[in-house]
């Protein structure tokens, strides 16, 4: 990280202790922080400035040192949030390489992975780390680039307005991917007209030439921008789409292409791939056989096999949008199995979650899956007002575990919030 302590000595001026400093890593967790480390001490890693000196830190910088305020190692700011994004947004700026930022409603982590997958097996590339994707995340996760980083591929998450703005001020993206606009953080933005206001945040920042959107989504479709898309008028039309079982197959304007994903919806997610590795250079070949060995983050309609027991552990997230096109799939994979289905509650949907949990249970009835198990005080609510045999309600996830061990041969999906770790349900 040469260029990026040659910047920190630039920032902090006149300090003795940075003239023949040097920093090889950026940390914000003092059990990670190891020799030539600089410990950036936020909220209560204030609690850890003694440890991360201890472990080796080179450098901390605190809004509350305490007693370690006269310390030599340790900077004192007004904001160690702020001087961590100031920080990032300047390293940025010192970096050659380029920054594809994906923001959206739902799979944007898919996204993530795909579009870091192609690039990755051309040019050396960082992506986001875990769901490093907010205020703190999106800036910690550009100080762990390296000088020689090529392309970095960043998530942009929010909850509020503005909050897509500061991260692409910070990011300075050459390139901007909106999945769609969805009704996830409805409990802070109450409706989609802020959700697409919020995501579009980014178009600020990106040359529309630069930007790629799926073109069928109704909020999205007359933004003048590149289009991914099941649409004829799409730049980059997707059709043909087969459901295997090991994946999925596809077109993009007319060239094969395979994903081992289930989902129509991630066919669009690799499209969005597919187009920025065609736009930075690659091959069809290089494309294509990318894909095939893409890996993703976990609990993605990820496949376990537990004995007689199949489990689809889709359990990462959920959303009204990304529930009924989990089901769809669901419904569609060859299994020869009874098929059943476990949803847990669906967040921060604000005032009428009520009624998106409703429409999400009618649907899985609609699909006349086997059993339909649901979990969570939303989906107690949301089945105690359908009143539907079909369904039925469990206080714990330990119930619904013996339950499906008693079914014999079948496949459960699993679906719900992160909060509701629904992954707990599968048998050790």
């Amino acid at each position: 990280m040469k260029t990026f302590t040659e910047l920190l000595k630039r920032y902090f001026q006149n300090l003795n202790i940075l003239k023949d400093i040097i920093i090889t890593n950026v940390q914000m967790d003092s059990k990670k922080v190891s020799e030539n480390s600089l410990f950036i001490a936020i909220n209560n890693g204030n609690k850890y400035i003694e440890e991360a000196i201890n472990r080796g830190a080179s450098l901390v910088i605190s809004d509350n040192p305490g007693q370690y305020f006269d310390h030599e190692k340790v900077v004192k700011v007004e904001n160690s949030i702020e001087t961590l994004q100031e920080l990032a947004k300047l390293y940025r700026e010192a970096l050659g390489l380029k920054v594809v930022a994906i923001t959206g409603s739902e799979g944007k982590t898919t996204t993530k992975d795909l579009v870091y997958g192609v690039l990755s097996k051309k040019y050396k590339t960082k992506k986001t780390l875990g769901n490093y994707n907010n205020q703190i995340g999106l800036p910690y996760t550009i100080l762990q680039l390296e000088d020689d980083d090529e392309v970095a591929v960043l998530e942009l998450g929010m909850s509020a307005l503005g909050e897509i703005d500061r991260l692409s001020e910070i990011a300075a993206p050459n390139f901007g991917i909106i999945t769609n606009i969805g009704d996830s953080h409805l409990e802070y933005l109450i409706n989609r007209d802020n959700v697409f206001l919020a995501k579009t945040e980014i178009l600020k920042y990106v040359e529309k030439n630069n930007v790629l959107v799926f073109g069928d989504d109704p909020y999205l479709k007359d933004l003048d921008t590149l289009k991914i898309g099941f649409d004829e008028n799409s730049d980059y039309l997707v059709k043909d789409f087969v459901e295997t079982y090991k994946g999925a197959e596809f077109k993009v304007n007319d060239r094969e292409y395979f994903i081992p994903l289930n989902g129509k919806y991630n066919s669009l997610n690799a499209t969005f791939a597919i187009a920025m590795g065609q736009i930075l250079g690659m091959s069809y070949e290089e494309i294509k056989n990318s894909l095939i060995d893409i890996s993703i983050t976990g609990m993605r309609f990820q496949k376990i096999e537990k004995e007689e027991i199949l489990y689809i552990n889709d359990a990462y997230n959920a959303s009204p949008v990304s529930m009924e096109a989990a089901l769809n799939t669901f419904l569609s994979l060859p299994i020869d199995r009874k098929k059943i289905v476990v949803l847990g509650d669906a967040l921060e949907l604000g005032e009428e979650e009520i009624k998106y949990h409703m429409q999400i249970i009618k649907k899985a009835i609609e699909c006349d899956f086997s059993e339909i198990f649901v979990y969570g005080e939303r989906m107690k609510k949301a089945s105690d007002l359908i009143k539907s045999s079909k369904v039925k309600h469990f206080e714990s996830k330990v119930s619904i575990r013996e339950k499906i061990k008693n079914l014999g041969s079948v496949a459960v999906l699993l679906k719900g919030s992160r909060g509701m770790k629904l992954e707990e349900i599968i048998c050790d």
